[in-house]
């Protein structure tokens, strides 16, 4: 078992990563929190999956399911008021925990449940994506969209415990699979020259999923969030590195209804998008963006870019919670490994870059057709 621990000022959790650890949840949710009554917000698509294994893996434990349909065009209020409601009829109190069962979608809307329900109760974390287990599940953002963007309505809620079953990586779709790896190459952009230089040159097996590459892909993630958020739990500095490709990878989605992408797809035109940014503005060398765009590139899988306006996506950017007074915030790329901010960079530079990767992701998606 792979343990990683995560400190913030008011608390400490720990991150297990272990093949089969579904089959053990009960037991290891007990041990850290006791006995409690459990609230499983699941996934719909995930519980069918994998409702028989922890079903068994919380034998002994008194709980209740709540499987829902948990994606992007329904990360918003009304299913959190909905599961609200739902664990108010069966009974929920102060004393219960919620269950975050399935992707980032799940363990957004679940942990902003957990957050809010009776001004807070705990939750655990069980991720079933790649995307969920390399990032999402770990540092205590929550939340859900608006209409006008992404994630404007949440809360920092840690959970008590994150629990990574690498074995629910088996079932998950290519495009599902290829979405987490993007957020991987993100923390070796932002943190780590070795993780970066691994995504670069292992290519072969991360696409074949093979286990070293996928303990390794996992537990080196675990330990970069881990050690941002315990340095800046509130994303009041050092914490918006972990935002590299996210600005227009927001816009993008929004642009886009939230229906078209998956997140870590948003992300890795994002990637493209703000490292061509860093070239413009100065910062980073031809050379370095050659190399993060070849390697979001080689694991990319993009669709529905084509007739996308470049000014319409960039015109987004002052919704973003990460902009202050309207300006733009980026976090750009001074070197692989290194990231900084930029406040408002000229408008004609980001929609230079946006162009750009919309050519750029285009081009691979009419490639692939």
């Amino acid at each position: 078992m792979a343990l990683v621990p995560v400190e913030t000022l008011g608390t400490r959790y720990d991150v297990r990563i272990e093949t089969g650890l579904i089959g053990r949840a009960g037991s290891m949710i007990r041990a850290t929190l006791g006995d409690r009554r459990l609230f499983v917000i699941a996934d719909e698509t995930v519980w069918g999956h994998y409702q028989s294994r922890l079903a068994a893996g919380l034998q002994g434990s008194d709980w209740v399911a709540l499987p829902c349909p948990l994606d992007e065009p329904r990360k918003r209020m009304a299913t959190v008021e909905r599961l609200c409601s739902d664990m108010h009829a069966e009974g929920a109190d102060r004393s219960s925990a919620v269950v975050a069962f399935g992707g980032g979608v799940a363990g957004d809307v679940a942990g902003f449940v957990a957050a809010s329900y009776m001004r807070g109760i705990d939750f655990v974390q069980i991720p079933t994506t790649l995307l969920a287990q390399v990032d999402a599940s770990v540092g205590g953002k929550t939340g859900v969209n608006l209409a006008s963007g992404k994630n404007l309505v949440g809360a920092f809620h840690q959970p008590r415990l994150v629990l990574v079953d690498p074995e629910t990586l088996a079932s998950l779709p290519d495009r599902e699979y290829f979405a987490g790896v993007q957020e991987v190459v993100k923390h070796g952009i932002i943190r780590s020259p070795d993780l970066f230089a691994f995504m670069e040159s292992c290519a072969r097996a991360v696409r074949a999923r093979t286990g070293d590459a996928v303990e390794k892909m996992i537990s080196d993630s675990v330990r970069i969030k881990a050690a941002v958020v315990r340095a800046d739990e509130r994303e009041s500095g050092l914490r918006r590195i972990l935002n590299f490709g996210h600005t227009l990878g927001h816009a993008l989605e929004a642009e886009t209804g939230y229906s078209t992408l998956l997140h870590g797809e948003a992300v890795g035109f994002g990637m493209i998008a703000a490292a061509r940014l860093s070239e413009l503005r100065g910062r980073l060398a031809s050379d370095d963006r050659a190399r993060i765009e070849a390697v979001v590139l080689s694991y990319a899988t993009f669709a529905g870019l084509q007739g996308l306006d470049a000014a319409h996506i960039a015109a987004r950017i002052a919704g973003d919670k990460k902009s202050i007074g309207g300006k733009a915030r980026f976090v750009l790329a001074d070197a692989i490994g290194r990231v900084s901010e930029e406040l408002d960079p000229p408008a004609e530079h980001v929609i230079a870059a946006t162009e750009y990767a919309l050519a750029t992701c285009g081009a691979l998606e009419s490639a692939a057709v």
